[in-house]
């Protein structure tokens, strides 16, 4: 609940973060997901808020100004 109160969130994660559809990656995630490829994250967190029970899911959507990727070629920032 702090980044949402927070007036800048900056992530910082590893390049093994990365991936271009949710559910792709074969990360676990608190919520439970088939192994399809989402296109639509707004949608899909829309989706999980939905169901009774849930507090949060964890993707960050729209919150992050900043995002620093370290990797095996170095450190890169992403803005919005």
């Amino acid at each position: 609940m702090v980044e949402v109160a927070s007036e800048k969130f900056v992530v910082v994660v590893d390049d093994s973060k990365l991936v271009s559809d949710l559910g792709g990656s074969g990360l676990t995630m608190l919520v439970e997901m088939v192994q399809t490829p989402i296109k639509d994250s707004v949608a899909a967190g829309k989706e999980i808020m939905a169901f009774e029970g849930v507090v949060e899911h964890g993707l960050f959507l729209d919150m992050t100004i900043v995002v620093i990727i370290a990797g095996k070629e170095g450190v890169s920032v992403k803005s919005k």
